[in-house]
């Protein structure tokens, strides 16, 4: 196959740039959640608590592979230029 076509190259990039920028919000969310549910769940009750260090390994799963999708849209496309 030949280069790519640059007006879609850009609009791939442009994508990108939107969805790093989207990714990047809801990691400020889920990091801000995840910083209360744990406050929470230092002074809630035993079963509480569980509940709550449960939810939180999820959303450390869920921030975990946030990050990861923004660094493979920067090497793929935003590193590139």
């Amino acid at each position: 196959m030949g280069p790519e076509n640059p007006s879609v190259v850009g609009l791939q990039v442009a994508r990108a740039v939107e969805f790093v920028r989207a990714l990047h919000v809801h990691l400020r969310k889920m990091t801000s959640q995840l910083a209360w549910i744990e406050r929470q769940a230092l002074i809630s009750r035993n079963a509480q608590a569980d509940a709550m260090r449960l939810e939180a390994a999820a959303l450390r799963r869920d921030i975990n592979e946030a990050q990861t999708l923004i660094d493979r849209l920067h090497i793929r496309y935003l590193n590139a230029n």
